[in-house]
């Protein structure tokens, strides 16, 4: 544990009470509260150098390095001990990535890993596909996987966006990119259409503004609770919990063309 470094930062990650920041050199500095992920000593000898990623849940981290490695530390029960998957974490992991308190990690196989909080990881069992080519949280309890041929998987808890049986037709090919809100997930498609599925009131549901969804579609982004879509034609579209930004009709005359980017 240390204090915030003043120079040389090339990244930074946080969990709720602590930050790591990716040095320069590969090394790794924590500062903040001890029980979330800022004392880092257990492991120090190993974020020495090397480190290239650093991804957060709520009480841990998870540092991927050069060699394919991956060194957790922080809470235990929210991924901070990956003893339990020690053996597929020594080399060959390509990405990893956290939700709010389970951590994922694909293999250079195309296979994953998952450890941390079982809520919002095998609540829905993870895929034993092994020609996965991008993982993501897609909410604060659920997983998803884009496979080689433009298919998707998803995993943890049901009620979060882990279960897109409803939708699983429209996820057989073509999946582009996907996002989450905490608890809903939206799929962009190749022809410009976007899929939705998981909590109806946080954007799961998206019948309201279906109509505009189903082509021209370039990027989709998520917050808490709504989701935003840019058009072609650099229109947007919103839906979801309409005070934290699913209704946009009071700025929507400023939507209808020339948006490049949403944040």
């Amino acid at each position: 544990m240390g204090s915030a470094p003043t120079h040389d930062v090339v990244r930074v990650a946080a969990t709720f009470g602590a930050f790591a920041a990716i040095l320069v050199g590969g090394s790794v500095v924590t500062w903040g509260d001890s029980r979330s992920g800022a004392d880092s000593s257990a492991v120090a000898a190993l974020l020495t150098e090397g480190v290239v990623q650093v991804v957060a849940t709520d009480g841990a981290f998870a540092a991927l390095k050069a060699n394919g490695s991956v060194v957790t530390w922080g809470r235990g029960g929210r991924g901070g001990d990956s003893s339990s998957v020690a053996e597929f974490l020594a080399e060959g992991v390509a990405q990893v990535c956290g939700n709010v308190g389970a951590f994922v990690a694909r293999l250079s196989n195309g296979s994953v890993v998952t450890w941390g909080d079982p809520w919002g990881r095998i609540a829905i069992a993870v895929p034993e596909d092994t020609d996965v080519v991008h993982i993501c949280p897609t909410s604060i309890h659920a997983f998803c996987a884009v496979k080689a041929n433009g298919s998707v998987v998803t995993w943890g808890s049901p009620h979060f966006g882990g279960d897109s049986s409803k939708v699983a037709q429209h996820l057989t090919e073509g999946v582009v990119q996907v996002c989450g809100t905490n608890t809903a997930c939206a799929a962009l498609m190749i022809d410009g259409s976007v899929v939705t599925w998981g909590d109806d009131a946080a954007g799961g549901d998206s019948s309201e503004v279906a109509a505009l969804l189903t082509e021209g579609v370039v990027h989709i982004c998520g917050i808490e609770q709504a989701f935003a879509a840019i058009k072609a034609d650099g229109s947007v579209v919103t839906w979801g919990q309409q005070v934290v930004g699913g209704d946009s009709s009071a700025v929507a005359h400023l939507l209808k063309e020339g948006v490049i980017a949403v944040f």
